[in-house]
């Protein structure tokens, strides 16, 4: 005789807008969750010689939680192109200075973690590493960081950062603009392929980060393809949409949908 038993694994949630605020259904959410909520504070990106912070979040009134929040920064893999030992210093100064403002500005409880997003190249990964060691020096604080598939299959060109933790990123496998029938927010097959040797990877503490996001792909008639995000079957359960598929509909008549004038004959 076998029985089966089903575990519940602890989790967590990122949250990426740039309004930091809960509706009912995200605050009930999060009361089954971990006791930390990974908040999206801002990007990193180098132009013309100069470090910008952009897209900051916003923390508005109504927002409270008792979670510890875990700020993450996303830096484009272009900042650590040609970067010289002092601006790396200056860098992970700036990231550090700004967190530090945010949170107290915000009022938030923050986590002995800071998080950053990057996808890191071989080009790239020996000052990118440089930047979270010295990260890790000025804040005293712990630091992880994203890892993406082609990270763990490719590891000995683009290398094990300096963490003890990392954040396995399963989304997104392929591009949604491209002609195929594959999921482009989750294909299992290419997952499996990028993780056959997972078991390798030197760091131990693995936490793996799943999609709950949904969107859709409008072909016109000329086969380009718009994106259109949050959009799911209750979203096109619409008389004026033909179901093709069951995960296709048809547009029966001109009109604006989810905020785009699509034309009869385009597809979703």
């Amino acid at each position: 005789m076998l029985a089966c038993e089903q575990k519940t694994h602890p989790y967590s949630f990122y949250y990426w807008r740039t309004s930091l605020t809960l509706n009912t259904a995200e605050q009930q959410a999060l009361q089954h969750s971990t006791d930390s909520l990974y908040v999206r504070y801002f990007d990193v990106d180098k132009r013309a010689g100069k470090f910008h912070a952009l897209a900051s979040v916003v923390k508005r009134e109504s927002f409270v939680t008792d979670k510890r929040i875990v700020p993450v920064v996303f830096i484009t893999n272009r900042t650590f192109l040609y970067i010289t030992d002092k601006e790396i210093n200056e860098l992970a100064h700036k990231v550090a200075d700004t967190i530090e403002k945010k949170s107290q500005r915000f009022g938030l409880h923050t986590a002995d973690e800071i998080q950053i997003d990057c996808d890191w190249t071989a080009g790239t990964r020996d000052d990118y590493f440089k930047f979270l060691q010295t990260l890790q020096k000025i804040t005293g604080k712990d630091i992880s960081v994203t890892l993406r598939l082609h990270q763990v299959k490719f590891k000995d060109k683009t290398g094990i950062p300096p963490v003890n933790k990392v954040f396995l990123m399963c989304y997104s496998t392929s591009s949604p603009l491209k002609d195929s029938d594959k999921n482009s927010i989750l294909d299992v097959a290419l997952l499996k392929n990028y993780l056959q040797n997972i078991d390798d990877y030197p760091i131990d503490n693995i936490t793996v980060a799943l999609p709950i996001y949904s969107w859709g792909i409008v072909t016109n008639h000329l086969g380009k393809h718009k994106l259109i995000n949050a959009l799911n079957k209750h979203s096109v359960a619409n008389e004026n949409f033909k179901q093709l598929g069951n995960n296709e509909v048809e547009v029966l008549q001109d009109g604006f949908y989810f905020g785009f004038f699509l034309n009869k004959g385009f597809r979703i």
